[in-house]
């Protein structure tokens, strides 16, 4: 049960990441999703567009503290901790 609450917890924090980027794309570029992508890879800011995405990620980590599901917030915790991981990439290389 502990690592079916990681992997629960890993998948919400990844789809939260996905669905907060793109609502941020959607709410404040006027190009598409695609052309926003390309942009940012262009321009070097990925890496920032990843982490306005994982403000998302905040709400599901502290939903499941308030609930009492710990391992499944250690794994959005995960999740994020991955993410970070590769904004720094993306910042470093």
């Amino acid at each position: 049960m502990h690592k079916k609450d990681l992997a629960i917890g890993f998948l919400v924090g990844i789809i939260a990441n996905t669905i907060g980027t793109l609502l941020y794309i959607l709410m404040f570029s006027d190009l598409s999703i695609s052309d926003t992508f390309a942009a940012a890879i262009q321009q070097g800011h990925i890496g920032s567009l990843l982490a306005l995405g994982a403000i998302l990620n905040l709400i599901a980590f502290f939903l499941f503290l308030r609930i009492r599901r710990d391992n499944r917030a250690k794994g959005v915790l995960i999740a994020t901790i991955m993410t970070a991981l590769v904004i720094l990439y993306y910042k470093v290389f």
